[in-house]
């Protein structure tokens, strides 16, 4: 159990207002410092009176290369990356989370860090943040790669509001040095040890052969001991723009952010 604390940091000066004049929310690059003495930046976006707030997690290595609140070197079109503005009009505050600072190189974060408690740590760091601007629930929602990070933080923390696993990576590749102790991704992990509420979304039509919907019944059976286990399957959407394990696809939601995000939010506020 990780109950560290982790001192903020305010390191850019650069606000960005999203949203109409009726719920305009300040955007702004901050950083934490983790336990483990590292830096972890991350986007912030806080609604006037948020009753929730969630820690976004993209898919990939991670490593988004955040510039300020606006500007980052890779990610940008990753569905929980796009649609940060999305969660924020929901009420939610939002922390979209770049890879820490000893993680910047263009590997960035890997699944096995991802399942660290090292890892776990930096995102208690931000957890903490968050919970001195408002005092609501926290829950990690985590998309593709992302979902090993959201799962492993609910492993290993114990003040989370809940977790969401969108697009899980369920499968793995003889290349990944994962494959022997987790053959199923993140249905192989310690998931008997979460307690909180999990959502579970997929597209019943993604392509990415690591990411099945079909492996979802899988992934609900490993949660035995959360308080609350849905699973939400969504059809349709735009005809893909990229290949079928990247964003702009149906792994990505690719047409259908609204409702995805309407879904993910209407979980969290049930619970």
């Amino acid at each position: 159990m990780l109950r560290h604390r982790g001192r903020a940091v305010f390191v850019a000066a650069a606000l960005l207002v999203v949203g109409g004049p009726a719920s305009a929310q300040v955007a702004s690059l901050e950083s934490v410092q983790s336990a483990r003495g590292v830096k972890q930046a991350f986007i912030l976006i806080k609604p006037e009176k948020p009753v929730a707030a969630v820690i976004l997690f993209a898919g990939g290595h991670g490593h988004l290369g955040l510039k300020s609140a606006s500007s980052m070197a890779w990610g940008a079109q990753n569905f929980l990356v796009r649609t940060r503005d999305k969660f924020a009009a929901q009420g939610l505050m939002v922390a979209v989370v770049d890879a820490p600072s000893d993680h910047k190189s263009a590997r960035g974060m890997n699944a096995v860090f991802r399942m660290s408690k090292g890892h776990a740590t930096d995102i208690q760091a931000v957890v903490d943040r968050l919970k001195k601007e408002a005092n609501v629930p926290v829950w990690l929602v985590g998309t593709s790669m992302g979902t090993f990070s959201a799962a492993g933080g609910g492993i290993e923390l114990h003040n989370l509001g809940g977790i969401v696993l969108t697009s899980t990576i369920t499968r793995s590749k003889p290349n990944w040095n994962i494959a022997g102790s987790h053959p199923n991704g993140v249905a192989s992990m310690r998931l008997s040890a979460v307690s909180v509420p999990t959502l579970i979304m997929s597209h019943r039509k993604d392509g990415c052969d690591i990411t099945p919907a079909a492996d979802s019944p899988k992934l609900a059976r490993a949660l035995a001991k959360s308080r609350k286990v849905e699973t939400v399957l969504l059809d349709g959407g735009s005809p893909p723009l990229s290949e079928p394990c990247q964003a702009r696809s149906q792994h990505g939601f690719l047409g259908i952010e609204d409702q995805a995000v309407n879904g993910i939010a209407k979980f969290i506020k049930s619970n």
